[in-house]
């Protein structure tokens, strides 16, 4: 038999549908909020939009934690309530609209529960004014050329006016797949500083890193090492070019960038200088142990909680060390974290494990840059921030000075009130770093230029 809906069901059924799709259509749009952690703030941002169906679907941003886009599910939109999921972070917010503020009020939680208020409009973004605009008063080319077998490296050339041939410096970026302006929190370093050393006179090349960007290779799999052999086909390249004074050609490098350098100029006697910025010292446990404590304590975290995490990750480290291989890492390090925090979900204790036992984790913990430094011939200068919380100066500096004590020409310094991106900073943390509109400082680039100068004149 047919079934029959009276018009009354129709109509509350319409209604009901209108109202939905009204919220869903409330919900759509950017939207802006500041996680408070201790005594940090962490801008958030999302975007939600519907599909032609109805269906919400959205993504999340924090531009003080680098800005990459983080996809959404489970959104919901309805009856005056929001919520979404962020699987890959095990992040989920709940909250509902508040007519007074014209916002979404509710709580993130991710691990912890924190409340999150969510008005309408894009997040705020800081000025930049030292990002260089078109045109430039030098040459921009593309490049591209071969490392080891299966890599192709994509960079940016920049040469001064003239006929050179110039001084010329290849810049090497930090830990994780970074593009070749060493793009964090809105900021462009590697720009900033290879507009400022064009202008001066050198020649940089800057590139992405294997894998990422328009360079060929995979970046999940490689290692420190394995961006060192990037960084001699790079500094080979410079010197077969008719424009770059083949006898002057050096490395800058930052944060892990800064390790990587010596490694290369221990073995390349071609290399003619070396400029490490925030570069380790110390062995990477060491310097990763003073690294949580200085992150943990900005973030508000009390001592026992600090004490834990420190002892956790001595387990942990131990355990990717004594491992056989990488899924034996995986396997024990996943087993320790699972133990040690019983709410973390299995799945995330997998993700974790799996950053923890790469390759590149695996052999940065076990590395001491002392040795290579120790083999260093060359016109060195090493800079460091007095408020970098990542590579803690005072635990540094030193280890760089002993270890550099035998080359005859060596500048360190420590630079007061700048952070671990050279910027002018207030505390240091890197919840700071896209908050604040100078992307790298003016006395540091000139500290740079001048010595890079003084090296390389005829």
């Amino acid at each position: 038999m047919k079934k029959t809906v009276s018009w009354a069901a129709a109509l509350a059924t319409a209604l009901g549908l209108l109202a939905s799709a009204a919220c869903a259509q409330e919900a759509t749009g950017d939207w802006h909020g500041v996680l408070k952690v201790g005594p940090s703030e962490l801008r958030v941002g999302l975007t939600v939009t519907a599909g032609p169906d109805g269906v919400l679907a959205g993504q999340l941003v924090s531009p003080d934690q680098g800005g990459a886009a983080i996809a959404l599910s489970e959104v919901r939109g309805q009856g005056g309530k929001l919520s979404f999921s962020a699987t890959a972070i095990h992040g989920r917010f709940e909250g509902a609209w508040d007519a007074a503020q014209q916002a979404w009020v509710g709580s993130w939680t991710q691990g912890v529960s924190l409340p999150l208020t969510l008005t309408r409009g894009p997040v705020p973004v800081a000025a930049r004014p030292q990002t260089p605009g078109r045109p430039y008063p030098y040459r921009e080319e593309e490049v591209a050329f071969d490392s080891a077998p299966g890599v192709r490296l994509a960079g940016t050339l920049t040469l001064p006016p003239g006929e050179g041939p110039f001084p010329a410096v290849v810049l090497i970026t930090g830990s994780g797949p970074q593009d070749r302006n060493e793009t964090l929190a809105g900021h462009q370093p590697f720009l900033v500083l290879a507009d400022h050393l064009t202008r001066k006179g050198v020649a940089v090349l800057r590139f992405d890193d294997r894998g990422v960007g328009k360079s060929t290779g995979g970046f999940a799999a490689a290692t420190s090492s394995d961006f060192a052999v990037d960084t001699e086909a790079a500094a080979a390249f410079l010197r077969g070019r008719p424009e770059i004074a083949a006898g002057k050609v050096g490395l800058l490098g930052h944060s892990e960038g800064g390790m990587i350098a010596p490694m290369v100029a221990a073995k390349d006697p071609k290399i003619a200088f070396l400029v490490l910025l925030a570069a380790p010292g110390v062995p990477a446990r060491a310097l990763l142990a003073a690294q949580r404590q200085a992150v943990m304590a900005a973030l508000g975290a009390p001592p026992e909680a600090i004490a834990r995490s420190q002892a956790l990750m001595t387990k942990v480290d131990d355990a990717v060390l004594q491992a056989k291989d990488a899924d034996a890492a995986r396997t024990e390090v996943t087993r320790l974290l699972s133990e040690a925090r019983g709410d973390l979900p299995p799945a995330a204790a997998a993700v974790q494990a799996s950053m923890i036992g790469s390759p590149w984790y695996r052999e940065f913990i076990a590395y001491d840059p002392g040795p290579a430094l120790a083999k260093i011939r060359v016109p060195v200068l090493a800079l460091n921030g007095d408020k970098d919380m990542q590579v803690i100066a005072e635990q540094n500096v030193p280890a760089l000075r002993a270890a550099l004590r035998d080359d005859r020409d060596v500048t360190v310094m420590a630079l007061p009130g700048l952070n671990h991106l050279f910027q002018t900073a207030g505390t240091g943390s890197p919840q700071e770093y896209g908050r604040i509109e100078e992307t790298f400082s003016p006395a540091a680039l000139e500290i740079i230029s001048d010595w890079i100068a003084a090296r390389t004149r005829p």
